[in-house]
Formats: C-alpha cells, sequence, structure tokens
C-alpha cells in the first residue's frame, strides 16, 4: 500500500513531483501516456535495485511485481472503481448483471 509515514513522504514527494512533471511532459497525445509511464516506472525501479542492491536476486523481482501489483489494484480499488460507478450511474447500467446476480 502507499500509506508510508508522513517524514518519508515529505523527503520523497519533491523528487517524485519531478518526475511527474517531465512525465507529463512527454505524453504528448494519449495514446503515449501508457509508454511513457511504464518506461518512467521500469526505469525508476531498475536504478533503485541498482542504487541499493546491485544487482536482480529473485527476491527483489518478487518483491517488485507485488508492488506493481498491489499498486496496480489499489489505485484501481480508489480511482477506477469510483469513476466505474459514476459512469454507471450517468449512463445506466448493464441489464444482465441484474439477470445474473
Amino acid at each position: 500500500m502507499p500509506y508510508i509515514k508522513q517524514d518519508i513522504r515529505e523527503r520523497l514527494d519533491p523528487s517524485i513531483d519531478a518526475l511527474a512533471k517531465a512525465v507529463a511532459a512527454e505524453v504528448k497525445e494519449e495514446k503515449d501516456l501508457a509508454g511513457v509511464l511504464n518506461y518512467a516506472m521500469t526505469r525508476l525501479v531498475l536504478a533503485v535495485v541498482k542504487e541499493r542492491f546491485g544487482r536482480l536476486r529473485y527476491w527483489i523481482v518478487a518483491a517488485v511485481t507485488g508492488a506493481f501489483t498491489n499498486a496496480r489494484d489499489e489505485f484501481y480499488r480508489r480511482a477506477g472503481s469510483p469513476y466505474e460507478d459514476k459512469k454507471i450511474a450517468e449512463e445506466g447500467d448493464l441489464p444482465l448483471y441484474k439477470e445474473i446476480a
């Protein structure tokens, strides 16, 4: 989960904000977002692994893939699901959901 201590957030946030601005500046069209984000996240992870551990090990792969999975799930829970609920309210649900429930 992304809920780390406040003092760690305060130290990391200026660098993260700068990276976010740099990444956003490279997203010229909507279609570019996924590739630019993928590159930035992958490059960040590889740089952290190199800086802290010097080489890749299985437990690092497991920790990183777990962190990515958890971040994906939390993003969807906090942002994706409410967005979908809003669209259901605006556009209407699929009747088959009620029929099969």
